[in-house]
């Protein structure tokens, strides 16, 4: 607790002197006889006066040090500063359902108090206690006021902490980071979702700190703030478990931008959006202290409650208290919801920019050639050589400086996504540049327009429904709700094209004949992904679905149904009337009911069916399925779905669908909105 060990030290230093000043008049007999010259005597004499003078100062101080903790805890305690709602959000206390405040940190070392996980007022009295101590503290191993640089200023500025009482530290380790970052703002950047990765599914956010005299070719040079997971297994069974379950630590990490524009949008093909926020310069310098803290924390990681958005909502909070946004999530976050939050605060966005994937860039250039553009594409991103033909030199100076900007793009994103194949790449991609350089003409400046529009202008997440339908002979009413997120029906201005996630569903329905309410459908995880192929861009779609759902069987009627479905299969996409995609997957289906003889049957199949905007808020969903099940029951299936969706405002829709299987017709209208 004080701030002078070394004079510690020497307070507890034996006296070797002593026990001559104490002991006998003189030398026992028999024993040797020392004679020291005077001016020994006397510096001697003087050593160990200063060795009493440092010893009574450093009493004197230690006193005073008491003193002035006792007098700050005081006041503290007077003012009530456990209770406020700032010192709640650098400790991230949440209130407990019964009372009592936890700590959504779980490093030991984030909290200087034993009980301070669950007891602000202990910590923070402990808080002020280590600010007199120059001893190493957190993970970080700091003195606490530079570990804890953001309570120290929050305690000073409130306590009025006198500098010659507790006298700062330099902090010179948090002074050159803060310098490396040399901010003036902060952006809230999201990445689209990424299918193809669980983790990435729903989006993904950060932090970036936008520096001083930053420009449009500078901006890749920002830092930026990233909370993830750190991810301890290979087995996706382990890392779904343990991702649901809080089995990962979360940590806080700063790394360049450009790495992870490299990461999301050249690997993953996923379109960033960047929000620039209205921060002043001081709510900015509080949000860095404070991140510099979490550095000595870590979080159970929650794929879908704290999450990579959750947290940093916290720092945005500490920037600038009137925010009230972590707490808007209470079951789960998503990040596109944030993003809808963050935006819907009054002057808190500046400007919203966008950096196109790849993917997306090389599509929407591609669509500005003409066939045989597109053919002379082909041909040269097979062989550069294509580019010194007599026929392709003849077309006009511009139009070869987009077929050459277009190949080298694509041969620069199949250089970094395939990596068996990576060195041919990168030889052609030397062959084409080597030919575009010849052409000594600037590329035009061509506009990406997104396929996908900015999340904050989507649906909500949540959907419940009500409606009334008929199922064989009877009618019935329905109420349906889900926890998330979008499946292919769902109005798609704000999420990506083609991509369906729906987790937690269930359907209610009370049949009129028999007067009789049950449960319909239950809906654990269903999800889709169509990814269009094309001649140069090839990838499966894929689907996953496991829940429950009732089956009209023979002597069964209406029996519940355990049901787990996969399937994989090509995809491709039209223009037709506006925009059409055909898909085809093969499947495999698995059935636990009491319906099916020897409560089972397992088998596979396929489906295949179309996606269709007819207008703009008009969309139409067509498919067909046959499945045979040699195991278990030995039965087939033929089935049929027309399903239709109409959006009459952003989260507001109407919904018609028919489905048929063997002894089984159902058709329903309802109403749907998303909350």
């Amino acid at each position: 607790m004080r701030r002078w060990p070394a004079t510690r030290r020497l307070r507890n230093f034996p006296r070797s002197g002593s026990r001559l000043q104490n002991g006998a008049s003189g030398p026992k007999a028999g024993s040797p006889v020392f004679f020291w010259p005077s001016s020994i005597l006397h510096a001697l004499a003087g050593f160990l006066l200063g060795l009493l003078l440092l010893s009574t100062t450093a009493g004197t101080a230690d006193a005073k040090d008491d003193a002035y903790l006792a007098e700050l805890i005081s006041r503290s305690s007077e003012a009530r500063l456990s209770e406020q709602r700032y010192w709640h959000l650098l400790l991230h206390y949440r209130e407990d359902f019964g009372g009592g405040y936890t700590s959504e940190a779980d490093d030991p070392g984030f909290f200087l108090a034993p009980t301070g996980k669950t007891d602000p007022r202990a910590e923070l009295e402990a808080t002020l206690a280590r600010f007199f101590s120059d001893e190493l503290v957190g993970r970080s191993r700091q003195p606490a006021q530079c570990a804890f640089i953001a309570r120290y200023h929050w305690l000073k500025s409130r306590l009025a902490i006198d500098d010659q009482r507790l006298p700062p530290l330099p902090c010179d380790r948090f002074k050159a980071w803060y310098a490396e970052l040399n901010p003036q703002s902060v952006s809230y950047i999201f990445a689209a979702a990424f299918m193809n990765n669980p983790s990435s599914m729903f989006g993904h956010t950060f932090l970036r700190i936008d520096q001083k005299g930053q420009t449009e070719q500078t901006r890749l040079l920002a830092y930026t703030i990233n909370y993830a997971a750190d991810v301890t297994t290979d087995s996706g069974v382990a890392f779904a478990f343990l991702g649901i379950t809080g089995g990962f630590k979360g940590y806080f990490s700063t790394m360049p931008y450009y790495l992870k524009v490299q990461e999301y949008r050249d690997f993953e093909n996923r379109d960033i959006w960047e929000y620039r926020l209205n921060l002043t310069e001081a709510q900015v310098e509080r949000m860095l202290q404070h991140a510099w803290e979490l550095g000595n924390a870590y979080f159970d990681y929650y794929f879908f409650k704290e999450n990579c958005s959750y947290h940093l909502l916290s720092l945005l909070e500490i920037a600038d208290p009137e925010l009230h946004l972590a707490d808007q999530f209470v079951f789960w976050t998503v990040p596109a919801d944030t993003v809808k939050l963050v935006t819907r605060q009054t002057g808190l966005v500046e400007t919203v920019t966008y950096r196109p994937s790849r993917s997306t860039q090389i599509r929407r250039k591609r669509e500005t050639l003409t066939d045989e553009e597109q053919q002379w594409l082909h041909r040269i991103i097979a062989d550069p050589a294509a580019a010194h033909a007599t026929e392709f030199t003849g077309l006009p100076l511009q139009r070869r400086t987009l077929i050459l900007d277009v190949a080298s793009d694509y041969l620069l994103y199949r250089s970094a996504t395939d990596g068996a194949h990576a060195a041919s790449y990168k030889e052609k991609t030397r062959n084409v540049l080597t030919a575009r350089s010849g052409l000594k003409v600037p590329s035009e400046e061509l506009a990406v327009r997104p396929f996908a529009q900015r999340p904050e202008l989507g649906h909500l997440t949540s959907r419940a429904g009500v409606g009334a339908g008929w199922r064989q002979d009877e009618w019935f009413e329905e109420l349906n709700i889900r926890t998330g997120y979008h499946d292919l029906l769902d109005p798609e201005t704000g999420y990506t094209p083609g991509a369906q996630i729906e987790l937690l569903a269930l359907s209610l329905r009370h049949y009129e004949k028999r007067d009789r309410t049950r449960l319909e459908r239950a809906t654990l995880v269903n999800i889709l992904s169509l990814s269009p192929s094309d001649a140069l861009f090839q990838a499966p779609s894929w689907k996953l679905n496991a829940g429950y759902e009732t089956v009209n069987r023979p002597g069964c009627r209406y029996c519940g149904n355990a049901n787990l479905n996969v399937g994989i299969g090509p995809s491709f996409e039209t223009h037709w009337l506006r925009r059409e995609v055909f898909f085809a997957f093969a499947e495999a289906d698995a059935n636990y009911s009491h319906a099916f003889e020897r409560n089972h049957r397992i088998g596979g199949g396929g489906t295949v069916g179309m996606l269709a905007d007819l207008t703009e808020r008009w969309r139409v969903l067509v498919s067909g399925t046959y499945l045979g099940f040699p195991l278990g029951e030995n039965s087939d299936e033929l089935r049929a779905s027309v399903q239709q969706r109409y959006t009459l405002r952003k989260d507001l829709a109407l919904r018609l669908e028919f489905n048929h299987r063997p002894h089984d017709n159902d058709a329903v209208l309802s109403i749907q909105v998303y909350f």
